[in-house]
């Protein structure tokens, strides 16, 4: 486990900031598109928080190598972009099931001291992640995940309004984050990238949040 910020949240403003939903950033590094088939290589998560000041920034961050499941299709295509060697002697896989475990134990944990009542997921093209994450749960036999199935919050969307630009690097170069491609395409550092463009584009857009007077919830 990787602490992120250390910095407390203020439950209060967490809680109502979302209807009651603690935004989770996700992304996962598979074998291939097709979440019923293709393995599920990597998973990392980023919990987020609000400081003193209102600001929303990173706390927790946490990454696993997975194993494939037994049957799943590995595509030579995707192994390229990604670069795993899904079955490197050194490399620290865990199964599906473990993965999600603590990933999960992380979420509730948040979830309690955040004052929410459910986690939603957010991801660049965050339909790919959460279908990938549901398929994973399915063939696990978890039967409470922390997640919302299928509401979700889509940086490529949020990016797209706020800086014009879709693809991750050009919308975190847009947001003036640093890019470095050499570390590109792990789950940990995508991860980490969206969920600091995602806190960009909530602080943005935040004194038009507060202009708004605040709907009933629920």
């Amino acid at each position: 486990m990787n602490d992120v910020s250390q910095a407390s949240d203020a439950s209060p403003r967490m809680a109502g900031r979302f209807r009651g939903f603690l935004p989770v950033v996700i992304d996962v590094e598979t074998g291939g598109f097709n979440q019923a088939t293709d393995a599920l290589l990597e998973i990392a998560a980023v919990t987020v928080g609000f400081d003193d000041e209102g600001t929303l920034d990173l706390r927790e961050s946490i990454s696993y190598h997975v194993t494939p499941f037994e049957g799943s299709n590995i595509e030579a295509a995707s192994l390229e972009v990604n670069g795993i060697d899904p079955y490197h002697p050194l490399r620290p896989a865990i199964p599906e099931r473990d993965a999600l475990g603590r990933i999960f134990r992380l979420v509730r944990e948040s979830m309690k001291a955040a004052g929410c009542k459910r986690a939603v997921l957010v991801g660049h093209n965050a339909h790919f992640d959460l279908g990938f994450l549901n398929a994973a749960i399915a063939r696990s036999g978890i039967k409470r995940s922390p997640f919302h199935p299928f509401s979700c919050f889509d940086t490529a969307t949020l990016a797209g309004v706020a800086y014009g630009q879709t693809v991750l690097r050009r919308a975190a170069t847009a947001a003036g984050m640093d890019w470095d491609d050499e570390a590109a395409h792990s789950a940990r550092y995508d991860t980490e990238q969206t969920a600091r463009l995602f806190c960009r584009i909530v602080n943005r857009f935040q004194p038009i949040y507060e202009a708004v007077p605040p709907a009933p919830q629920d």
